[in-house]
């Protein structure tokens, strides 16, 4: 191994204050000759055919390029610039098609294949077991058994698409950059609560600007459009964020995602009957739960059938209100939200500025570490003088009972320019436990919340503190792997649609009271959160679930359809597929210029295409298991029980993709989930 590689650092930890753009491409180049001499030489004839002598070394090649290039990557996330996009678009291309040449390398197939037929096979622990069949498994999904000129054009698209989706990403993250409006007269900002006024004064001052700024980041998105009055103020608001990327908008064809949205379907359409499957959706079923197109989509439907009656009458409800109260005769899309707000306010006498006094981020991170402690025996604690990129960005040693170190944790929590939107957890570093290595697992936990401004420390929403938590249950499955191999071992190779099990799960844990009094108080008087403001939370739960249910069964059957019913005479037909989808299941029709799909990264440029029905599915597994808590609880226990969080570490958490996710939700709860739990957990059912 190459010890002088400025990608890979001697500490355990990535260097990113050391990471220079212009190092990127000949540290690259360097990882991936030493990789394929590697290859070469434990593919020789002659060289030996066991677990150790093959399976081993892939997995020490694959760390070797994933410690050097996490870091990269994840910069491109959070710190982007132009310098760095520049190396990074090219060297991603170049590890697409390396992974696909190794995953086209017959030698390396037949030696992976050997292992499997060995009479020694039957005697390997069940991870290194599922180390070689989804070794087996991803051969083939690489087109290890395709021959000239399919085998070529399979690994030129993988090529083409990688370039495709980061092209996607960075048209997404400029085109939310590129729009801004500076407001000096207050009054414009009339119902926008302090705290939302706080952040838009911020963004100004990042500008130099006097007064406020309103942006297309998530935080001042939220703000105007669920609290402005100004009207119009909304609109530009909702035509500027909804149209990025697009043919539409204030910057129209500027950073225009059309084309590559079609280029992205027509290659992954090609890609997938290369390999023998009629479209991308049954393709992408090779590695979910779901074993068939129409097990999705009638999970989908069903969904639909039972939650739109229920958002008709909900939307019914919100245009009178709109109306009579409002007055708003005619609800247009930027109006929802705010009108959404009045009406729970109204319901509930519960008003989102109320509670966010009572949940200063501080407070929240304190009480998501003591809750974690209470249910798997852990401990965080903040490491200084560790290399971040950003004075924001916070590092956590992960300790189990005994005080060992065992994982560690960036936390980046706060919204800027160059950081891409959202929320999500990435692996920084796998756990990896063999005779040549050892590596102990690193998470990067990310979010985009409202900066702590002048007086006050960052105040989160519930929301805010759902999302927290949500990225934390994607951490801990990663950061609590018993698994030492790191392709089945964390998240990785965990089916896609079951993967979000351990996130939504610790959501559950955000509505009960015990954990809500480990982490809500008062910022400023350090009062817990009074009884009454809880219970008026916990009736206003489910205040418009059936619009909530109907808009993400609008997107995942968008999706879903999308490549299943591609035709490459027709296209990729995006706009008329998602007309098709809200004809189903919505009952929101936005204007006819507004261009989700363009800014849907999660399917263009992310890990979800023809899978964000996973979220729903894997909130299905999630709730149910959660009944496993509420049950204890029923017991004369708390609901944060160390007895079944251990049970939930040690049968969902530790075991990883060492084997199928169904088979870890039995072992935990005893039986197959249940269908109807997705339903109750939205108060949709009794």
């Amino acid at each position: 191994m190459s010890q002088d590689n400025p990608l890979l650092a001697d500490d355990a930890l990535p260097a990113f204050s050391q990471i220079k753009p212009e190092q990127v491409t000949p540290a690259i180049d360097a990882l991936l000759a030493e990789s394929r001499a590697d290859v070469a030489a434990l593919t020789a004839p002659g060289a030996s055919r066991d677990f150790s002598s093959v399976m081993l070394p892939q997995e020490r090649l694959e760390q070797r390029i994933a410690r050097a290039w996490s870091p990269v990557s994840h910069l491109h996330s959070v710190a982007d610039s132009e310098a760095l996009r520049k190396v990074y678009g090219p060297a991603e291309e170049k590890l697409t098609d390396h992974a696909i040449e190794m995953g086209q390398n017959r030698d390396l197939y037949a030696a992976v294949q050997a292992v499997a037929d060995a009479p020694s096979f039957t005697t390997l622990s069940r991870p290194q077991r599922a180390l070689v069949e989804h070794a087996l498994r991803d051969f083939k999904l690489s087109g290890v058994a395709l021959e000239e000129p399919a085998r070529s054009r399979f690994r030129e698209i993988g090529v083409e698409l990688s370039k495709l989706s980061t092209e996607f990403s960075n048209a997404v993250l400029d085109a939310t950059d590129a729009w801004y409006e500076h407001i000096t007269d207050e009054r414009d900002l009339a119902g926008i609560p302090d705290s939302g006024r706080a952040v838009l004064r911020q963004y100004g001052k990042e500008k130099e600007l006097d007064g406020y700024l309103v942006t297309l980041k998530q935080p001042s998105v939220q703000a105007v459009m669920t609290y402005a009055d100004n009207r119009s103020l909304r609109e530009r608001v909702y035509w500027a964020y909804q149209t990025r990327a697009s043919d539409q908008g204030p910057h129209a064809g500027k950073h225009d995602n059309t084309l590559r949205i079609e280029q992205i379907m027509d290659l992954r359409h090609e890609a997938a009957q290369l390999l023998g499957f009629a479209n991308a959706a049954e393709e992408s079923l090779a590695t979910k739960m779901a074993t068939a197109s129409t097990e999705v989509l009638t999970f989908l439907r069903d969904l639909g059938a039972r939650a739109k009656p229920v958002a008709q009458q909900e939307l019914a409800t919100l245009r009178e209100f709109a109306s009579t109260e409002l007055k708003l005769d005619n609800l247009e899309s930027w109006d929802i939200a705010y009108a959404s707000e009045k009406l729970r306010q109204k319901q509930y006498a519960l008003d989102e500025e109320q509670l966010k006094p009572y949940f200063p981020l501080p407070s929240v991170i304190e009480g998501l570490f003591g809750l974690v402690h209470r249910l798997y025996g852990i401990t965080l604690r903040a490491r200084d003088g560790v290399d971040v990129w950003h004075p924001d960005v916070r590092y956590y040693d992960v300790t189990d009972a005994d005080g060992r170190v065992f994982a560690g944790a960036y936390i980046d929590l706060y919204a800027r320019s160059g950081k891409r939107g959202g929320a999500w957890m990435d692996v920084c570093r796998s756990r990896f436990d063999d005779d040549a290595q050892s590596q102990l697992p690193v998470a990067f936990l990310t979010c985009n919340f409202a900066p702590p401004t002048e007086g006050r420390p960052a105040l989160l929403t519930h929301d805010d503190v759902l999302t927290l938590f949500h990225e934390f249950g994607h951490g801990f499955h990663h950061l609590l792997t018993e698994v030492p191999l790191p392709s089945v071992g964390g998240i990785d190779g965990v089916e896609w649609d079951a993967v979000a099990l351990p996130s939504q799960l610790m959501e559950n844990f955000g509505w009960t009271r015990a954990a809500v009094d480990l982490f809500a108080k008062h910022w400023e008087t350090g009062e817990r959160l009074p009884d009454e403001l809880f219970e008026r939370m916990l009736a206003a739960r489910h205040f418009h679930a059936g619009l909530f249910l109907v808009r993400q069964l609008e997107f995942a059957l968008f999706d879903f359809l999308l490549h299943l019913e591609y035709d490459p005479a027709k296209g990729a037909r995006t706009l008329e597929v998602l007309e098709e989808a809200r004809r189903e299941v919505a009952v929101l029709h936005p204007p006819a210029w507004q261009r989700f799909p363009h800014a849907f990264s999660h399917i263009f440029a992310g890990g979800y295409a023809a899978g964000y029905y996973s979220y729903l599915w894997a909130e299905l597994l999630s709730a149910d298991a959660f009944g496993a808590f509420e049950e204890r609880a029923t017991t004369g226990h708390s609901v944060i029980d160390a007895v079944t969080g251990e049970r939930f570490r040690r049968e969902i958490l530790a075991v990883g993709a060492s084997r199928p996710a169904l088979e870890s939700f039995v072992a935990f709860r005893g039986r197959k989930p249940e269908p109807d739990a997705l339903l109750r957990s939205h108060g949709l059912v009794a």
